[in-house]
């Protein structure tokens, strides 16, 4: 527990993370792969150059400092974070090296403004948030571990089967290679796949994908999206090495599913899944997990895509449509081809708005789940807060580490 003196002192700088947040965890992941390079074999090369990584530190630092006398209040974004660090294997050993370099860098940048009371509080405040998440995490390493079909760390999948859903998108079906039980899942959790083959540079890559059918198979299903390079942005390293190299019979090392952001299966209110682009992976699992555990509920799909040759698994959501009279589907192409509008292929040219949603659906009483890229997600949450959806009944996933829909 901290004294009060030390909650104090830590509030203080709440300010001060506010401005410099960014750049602490800038310098402290510099300082940290500097002296731990063997911890790029865990981390997302491509958040980092991105900055995404840092700027989702920031948030969490000055969370934990403006709640250091009440952690419970923040305890859903820890067991968000905790959920991907079960999932890439952040061990109780790790968060000592991540405590020396994020005190060294507060230093760093702060200077003189470092001083030696300030410096003491955070080296005992890390103490306790890092407890906290090593407390949670052991609880989440036993429950992959002994829950039925359940295993330690990463286990080695076989690749089923491989196939192209859309001009970027693939799946992949993956069955256990000891040919034992797997571990069940919740629609919208994802698994971890590790790529051990030395990929561009001498590292092992380590992506999470969101797990694209229902629970309750033999088998897993993840479906890629190949990221091409785009301007500044170089190509995805894992997605491209799984969609050009990674065949059928392939071996793939997976970590045990994990995961927070899961369709309420006890609400019975009408639900409303909001996808866009590669984003409709985890609504795919929900929708037909929907159908197959409340047939009663109302069901409704919106997918938005640039074209019919970039939208993938159509045909299954139209499918799921025809089998399921609960269960409708509506499909927005930003640039429709020819050959789309020949096919009627598609719902609504554009962009998907507040007026379209309110002509299709009935009321805004629902639960709404969406995911996508950013701009596409910010513009959703816009729209549903603008009908006065209440934030209770709003849920979304960010692909990587968290930011923010605030405009």
């Amino acid at each position: 527990m901290l004294n009060q003196e030390t909650i104090n002192i830590i509030k203080s700088t709440v300010p001060v993370l506010e401005v410099h947040g960014e750049a602490i965890t800038t310098r402290f992941y510099q300082l940290l792969f500097a002296n731990h390079p063997e911890l790029l074999n865990i981390f997302n090369h491509a958040n980092q150059k991105q900055g995404r990584q840092q700027r989702a530190l920031a948030g969490a630092v000055y969370a934990a400092a403006a709640y250091i006398d009440n952690l419970e209040a923040i305890m859903p974004v820890v067991v968000q974070i905790a959920n991907k660090h079960r999932s890439l294997g952040i061990m109780p050993e790790h968060y000592p090296l991540v405590g020396q370099n994020l005190i060294a860098a507060i230093k760093d940048v702060l200077g003189d403004a470092a001083t030696d009371e300030i410096i003491d509080a955070w080296t005992k405040a890390y103490g306790v948030i890092a407890d906290a998440f090593i407390s949670v995490e052991a609880d989440m390493y036993r429950e992959a571990e002994e829950q039925p079909g359940g295993w330690e760390g990463f286990r080695r999948f076989i690749v089923a089967n491989k196939v192209k859903e859309s001009d970027l998108i693939t799946s992949f079906y993956l069955k256990p290679e000891d040919g034992k039980r797997i571990a069940s899942y919740q629609a919208g959790q994802y698994i971890s796949v590790k790529i051990e083959k030395k990929v561009n540079d001498d590292y092992t890559h380590i992506r999470q994908y969101s797990l694209s059918d229902a629970p309750g198979k033999d088998y897993y299903r993840i479906s890629v999206k190949r990221e091409p390079e785009n301007g500044d942005k170089p190509e995805g390293v894992v997605s491209n090495y799984l969609h050009r190299t990674v065949q059928e019979g392939d071996r793939l090392l997976i970590s045990a599913p994990a995961g927070d952001f899961i369709l309420d299966t006890d609400s019975d209110i009408p639900l409303v899944l909001i996808s866009g682009g590669v984003g409709l992976t985890p609504m795919v699992s929900m929708a037909k997990t929907a159908a197959d555990l409340q047939p009663s509920r109302k069901v409704t799909f919106i997918h938005a895509a640039i074209n019919g040759n970039l939208h993938a698994m159509g045909e299954q959501i139209k499918e799921l449509s025809t089998a399921n009279a609960n269960v409708t589907s509506y499909f927005c192409y930003e640039k429709p081809t020819d050959e789309d509008r020949q096919r009627n292929a598609f719902h609504k040219e554009g962009y998907i708005d507040l007026n379209w949603l309110k002509s299709i659906l009935p009321d805004n009483e629902a639960d709404f789940y969406f995911c996508g890229p950013l701009p596409f997600m910010k513009a959703i949450n816009r729209a549903l807060k603008a009908w006065g959806v209440p934030e209770q009944r709003i849920h979304f996933e960010f692909f990587g580490p968290k930011g923010s829909l605030d405009e």
